[in-house]
């Protein structure tokens, strides 16, 4: 399904991104990853996938300029890039009630990691995809909270991904004819690190999931897969909900 493209992931080390480098490989894509340092993570997707240690590239996303310097390395790695997976992010508090302090923190760093550096990947892949005839496909990895919000005290998490989905909406609707193709992805509860692990708070997480349960990081790579084999083009800007049903548009 994926023979012969080449697919940049970020946040490839654990989670979503590891399953989403999984998934890939064995369609048969050659994969350049990403972590924000290297790590035993990593060096375990790397030996787990059979890659080369220079398969996985390490950049800190909260950085100016580190998506467009990603971007140029993976180009320098792989000499072509066919799809792009931004899937990169982090989730931290940005309390209402706390100090100023941890607040702008919050806030400067979400926005950093979830939208800047994305959006500066996009760009860089996008002007790799026009020097092309064939375009190219980016999926951005963005959140239910970016439609329905989010806890009180991460109002800057929802942001981003409110964020994500509107840039990929965007690029989609106009460039769509130059054949650059871009899909958002909004799940609710993945079990990751970002899962709730307290087990009140899991109770509540699962309780609102008709489905009952959190959704799988296959389950997730399995729809990235899909999309970046370009069988779906006419869904350019679409955004596919993973969430068990929690939240349904």
């Amino acid at each position: 399904m994926l023979k012969d493209k080449t697919i940049l992931i970020t946040g490839a080390s654990r989670g979503i991104g590891a399953a989403t480098a999984k998934a890939c490989c064995e369609a048969g894509a050659k994969v350049v990853l990403h972590a924000s340092a290297p790590g035993a993570a990593a060096e375990k997707v790397t030996a787990d996938l059979g890659l080369q240690a220079d398969d996985f590239l390490f950049e800190d996303l909260s950085k100016p300029h580190a998506g467009f310097t990603l971007v140029d390395r993976a180009l320098e790695r792989a000499g072509r890039l066919d799809v792009v997976v931004n899937n990169a992010g982090m989730y931290t508090a940005s309390p209402l009630s706390g100090d100023k302090g941890e607040w702008d923190e919050g806030w400067t760093r979400t926005m950093a990691v979830n939208v800047q550096a994305p959006a500066d990947i996009c760009r860089g892949a996008i002007e790799h995809f026009r020097n092309r005839d064939d375009g190219g496909i980016i999926v951005n990895i963005a959140s239910r909270a970016g439609h329905r919000g989010d806890g009180v005290e991460n109002a800057a998490y929802a942001a981003s991904k409110g964020a994500v989905l509107a840039m990929t909406k965007t690029w989609a609707r106009g460039l769509a004819g130059e054949n650059i193709l871009l899909y958002a992805i909004a799940p609710g509860w993945v079990e990751t690190r970002m899962a709730p692990k307290d087990i009140e708070d899991r109770k509540k997480a699962v309780k609102e999931i008709p489905l009952g349960r959190v959704a799988k990081p296959e389950e997730v790579a399995a729809m990235i897969a899909f999309l970046a084999s370009g069988a779906a083009p006419s869904a350019t800007g679409a955004t596919f909900d993973i969430n068990g049903a929690s939240y349904v548009r």
